[in-house]
């Protein structure tokens, strides 16, 4: 039965109702007959407490049913009304008095201060065995807990066949919501909502529910008599972290302490969905990296990649393929997962609006992007496009630390399967060599040739002698002496010599630039208005990323 419909229990506390106690044989053999508070019979009845001291009411916690002969309750009027606002302030359930030697009939001071604070008061008539109504009371009580916990295993049944059936968080979602006839949300640790089930108010959809009360208001505790349950986290590191929440809002029907049960056992259930999915994508975006690897290292023939990269859903049809990798580089946070940026990545390229194939490389540190263009014209746009996706998706799974520089995205050589082949390893390689570059949306690979050749050079002796020969005295200068001139170098080249745009961007007057210039040539023993000394010197400064 349920419980929403039975008012032998309590639906909001853990207990039988005064009412159902009534009915029980103890208490209805002393034939019961309510004086006072006939409407809040509803009320809990948590414990069962007998007693004939008048300060009983500093032994008592709230929800309690106290049985008395009537001894503590005092001789004169005003102890008898001082007893009574003392156990309503206390919150106890109902007050019992069996009528005998002590009162032959309650006091009309008794009655009209239990009216008067809404206590209901029952008197008994006939003689009743105290322990024997406590042990019916307290049995029926433990009842009702072992019937709340079957109810909340029931659902976690339901969860468990739908689970084996092939269902997933909708799936026990909607369970849940069927049995709490209320909508049922699934946020994310930060309240991001993820999915919902069940209806609103005259069948509004939930989402609209979330909206109204979740949405706007993230940080706050959701409305009162809400149930709010923590889905814990796994794996390395994740100890006692919080995967996502459920929230159960009560907003067609009070919500009671089986939903909350029954939600624990809800959350226990998807925390090993979440994980397994997450396992899954994880190895499925692994083994999409993979393919990609291999693609891009010569181990898979392009003759071949069509057929496997449909195996993996990619059918880019017959326009161009555009490689594109991004690099995340060493700032990776402990918190981040690659199952989870490759979820946060997919569902930003789903609106690029081109076939796409993704997969991660952890180790390389690197996300690797295959897609499918119309034409060679749209290779800008979707590159915008992409480059944009990719950093909104770290930026969501939330895999960067604090102060680590952003992710660099490289966009190599459109063309056929051949190409891609050899766009996709070029695209790697850039993307690890333009690490340290001025932040950019994306590079175009073709324009960073000259950093991969001086990347691959770096641990060849002759780079360190050859930046050392050509921009040593500037950088003995900068440590000794203020301003320093290597910025002033790196403007002027950066706008080909051309002084009143490296003025304009360095915020310097023009004769204060001829004179920077000038101690540059007299460090430096060259001439900045030749070629060659102007190719050695770009070159000295892009290649002094990469040697101590």
């Amino acid at each position: 039965m349920d419980s929403r419909t039975d008012h032998r229990f309590d639906t909001q506390g853990a207990g039988i109702t005064v009412q159902r106690a009534l009915e029980l044989p103890g208490l209805r053999s002393g034939l019961p007959e309510v004086l006072a508070g006939a409407d809040r019979l509803g009320r809990t009845v948590r414990w069962v407490h007998a007693g004939e001291v008048p300060n009983i009411a500093s032994l008592l916690k709230g929800g309690e049913l106290l049985l008395t002969t009537g001894y503590g309750l005092g001789t004169r009027p005003a102890e008898q009304r001082a007893f009574v606002r003392t156990l309503a302030e206390r919150g106890i359930a109902a007050l019992v008095v069996e009528l005998g030697p002590r009162f032959a009939m309650l006091p009309a001071a008794l009655v009209d201060t239990a009216r008067a604070a809404g206590l209901p008061l029952v008197q008994l008539h006939r003689e009743v065995p105290f322990v024997t109504v406590t042990e019916e009371i307290h049995t029926e009580i433990v009842n009702g807990h072992y019937a709340l916990l079957q109810r909340a295993e029931e659902v976690h049944r339901r969860c468990t066949e739908a689970l084996l059936g092939g269902g997933g968080v909708p799936q026990v979602l909607g369970i849940l919501a069927d049995f709490g006839d209320n909508p049922v949300f699934l946020e994310t640790a930060d309240g991001r909502l993820l999915y919902a089930a069940g209806a609103g108010p005259q069948g509004a959809d939930p989402l609209q529910v979330w909206e109204g009360l979740r949405g706007p208001h993230k940080e706050s505790p959701p409305p009162a008599g809400s149930v709010l349950v923590d889905v814990p986290g796994g794996g390395p590191g994740t100890a006692g972290s919080v995967r996502a929440r459920l929230v159960l809002l009560p907003v067609r029907s009070p919500l009671s302490p089986v939903h909350r049960i029954a939600a624990e056992r809800a959350a226990g259930i998807l925390a090993v969905v979440l994980m397994q999915a997450r396992q899954e994508e994880e190895l499925a975006a692994r083994g999409r990296g993979d393919f990609l690897t291999d693609l891009a290292e010569g181990r898979i023939v392009a003759e071949d990649a069509p057929a496997q990269a449909r195996v993996l859903g990619f059918k880019p049809g017959t326009g161009p393929l555009l490689p594109v990798v991004m690099r995340i580089g060493d700032g990776i946070s402990p918190g981040g997962g690659w199952a989870v940026l490759a979820r946060a990545v997919s569902e930003e390229l789903a609106a690029v609006g081109v076939p796409v194939l993704l997969g991660v490389r952890p180790v390389e540190g690197r996300v690797l992007v295959l897609l499918g263009m119309r034409s060679e014209s749209e290779r800008a746009a979707v590159a915008d496009r992409v480059a944009a996706a990719l950093r909104a998706g770290v930026e969501r799974a939330g895999m960067l630390r604090p102060g680590s520089p952003p992710p660099v995205v490289v966009v190599g050589v459109a063309g056929g399967w051949a190409a891609a082949s050899a766009g996709l390893r070029h695209a790697a390689e850039t993307a690890t060599a333009a690490q340290g570059l001025t932040d950019r949306p994306w590079y175009d690979a073709r324009r960073l040739d000259i950093d991969l050749l001086l990347w691959r050079l770096r641990e060849h002796p002759d780079l360190a002698a050859f930046v050392d020969r050509a921009i040593g005295p500037l950088r003995d200068h900068d440590h000794r002496s203020k301003p320093p001139l290597l910025p002033t170098l790196e403007t002027y080249l950066a706008h080909a010599g051309r002084k009143a745009e490296t003025a304009r961007e360095l915020h310097l007057n023009r004769q204060t630039l001829y004179n920077r210039l000038a101690r540059i040539g007299e460090l430096l023993g060259t001439d900045l208005d030749d070629p060659q000394t102007v190719l050695a010197l770009s070159l000295a400064l892009r290649a002094r990323r990469h040697v101590p």
